[in-house]
């Protein structure tokens, strides 16, 4: 390692790729461990918390015993690149590791990743996220050895090849068995567990919904279960919320009145289907979903991809994880998703173009929760302030018909641009006319 680059580690400090130590020690290798089992990094020995150079007494064997007890305490065995560099005559080293294509890494049989600028012990879920990933493929896509064919409805196969055909552009022609072979729903005769809760014949206990209407935090007005397939589920959740979701009037000045849904329905569909394809259906606990007077609570479990932060997450600057690679494909071949990783930036923009408040996003338990809320302060003060404001026109021009733009903006402290856009607004509304040129002529107001 150069200089230079030895002092860019340092200036960057303690990260998600860059740990400080003073001494080798065991929790050294947990550290090497969570690097591989994430993004890789640089563990440099011989500088304190702070960034201090303290350097470090090297015998001819250390690092070679080092390396000993590196490889006898993990599993598979990591072998990290080992390099001495001396910075005012101090002795540093700089332990790099790469992120390992087979994981999960164990130091001494536990399993750690890295969060920011720490190491965080891994739960037996997200090691056997990880261990799929490796092998790129997914829960899902493993055989189901309790469920058989005779547990799966081909009519919901029909359903689901007939919505494909709506968005595809070459149709499906074969039969519904052929469909799950090509799919991978179906290896040797033997379902998916993917192939199960997509096309389940009766209720199935690990795909349970609970959604409920509150009126408080503890009175429920109105409650569902829902633990039907994946597919029937998504309209079962939304029909539930449009049932209880009000609209709302916007003023417009326009004629008739506009009505909305009190929440942009394409966003929670959007959060919807996110739950379902991305939940955690090895965990025992159940998705819930919890709508008040102004919010509506989603929680799902299973919590954000190894390495994903929620920061990421809302700026859109990730690679798409897919926890349900089967369930996944399925949803998009049917336009049920439109496309991988794009969802939170469209329900980030709904609410936005809605004047809602930006979704919140959090982990917590070994779930995920999203909570969406409503306002209607900041719609009404804007309408009742543009209103306001036009009364006011209305008013000076009732009694001085001759005033200028400039004569009402100054009058009423405002700019001149806002009182152009007023007056044309109500000039569309019929309200106001201008009667001769803009210099000699007068406003008539046509109605009060």
């Amino acid at each position: 390692m150069t200089e230079e680059a030895f002092w860019q580690l340092i200036a960057t400090g303690e990260s998600e790729s860059v740990e400080f130590k003073t001494s080798f020690d065991k929790e050294t290798i947990e550290t090497l461990t969570a690097f591989a089992n994430t993004k890789g990094g640089n563990i440099i020995i011989g500088v304190q918390n702070n960034g201090e150079l303290k350097g470090i007494q090297l015998g001819k064997e250390t690092l070679q015993q080092w390396m000993n007890q590196i490889k006898l305490k993990t599993s598979p065995s990591i072998v990290p690149d080992m390099s001495t560099i001396t910075i005012k005559k101090k002795t540093i080293v700089v332990l790099t590791i790469i992120e390992y294509p087979v994981k999960p890494i164990s130091c001494k049989g536990k399993y750690f990743k890295r969060i920011q600028n720490s190491n965080h012990k891994m739960g037996i879920n997200e090691i056997s996220d990880l261990h799929l990933q490796t092998y790129h493929s997914s829960w899902d896509h493993y055989t189901d050895k309790r469920h058989t064919l005779e547990d799966i409805s081909l009519d919901k196969v029909n359903r689901f090849i007939e919505l494909a055909n709506k968005v595809r552009p070459y149709p499906i022609i074969d039969d519904p068995m052929t469909v799950l072979k090509k799919f991978e729903l179906l290896h040797n005769e033997q379902i998916t567990h993917g192939c199960y809760l997509l096309f389940t014949t009766g209720d199935s206990l690990l795909s349970t919904i609970e959604i409920g209407r509150f009126a408080s935090e503890t009175v429920i007005k109105d409650s569902l279960t829902i633990r039907a397939d994946l597919i029937s589920e998504v309209e079962a959740i939304l029909e539930f919320i449009r049932k209880h979701m009000g609209r709302a009037y916007i003023i417009s000045g326009n004629a008739q009145r506009e009505e909305r849904w009190e929440y942009p329905l394409e966003a929670l569909r959007e959060i919807v289907v996110n739950m379902i394809v991305h939940r955690d259906y090895m965990n025992s606990n159940d998705s819930v979903i919890k709508f008040f007077d102004d919010r509506i609570e989603f929680f799902n479990p299973g919590k954000l991809p190894n390495g994903l932060t929620i920061k990421q997450l809302i700026r859109g600057d990730y690679s798409p994880s897919i926890r349900n690679k089967q369930i996944a494909s399925v949803f998009k071949e049917c336009g049920i998703i439109e496309k991988y990783g794009s969802g939170i930036r469209r329900v980030l923009e709904a609410f936005k173009e809605y004047d809602l408040p930006q979704p919140t996003f959090e982990e917590i338990q070994s779930g995920f929760k999203v909570t969406v809320s409503r306002t209607t302060q900041k719609t009404t003060q804007k309408t009742t302030q543009k209103t306001g404001t036009r009364e006011q026109v209305i008013e000076l021009l009732s009694k001085n018909p001759k005033m200028t733009r400039d004569e009402i903006a100054q009058a009423l402290a405002k700019s001149p641009n806002t009182i152009k856009g007023h007056i044309a607004k109500l000039k569309s509304e019929g309200r106001l006319k201008r009667i001769g040129s803009d210099r000699d002529g007068y406003w008539k107001v046509t109605s009060p």
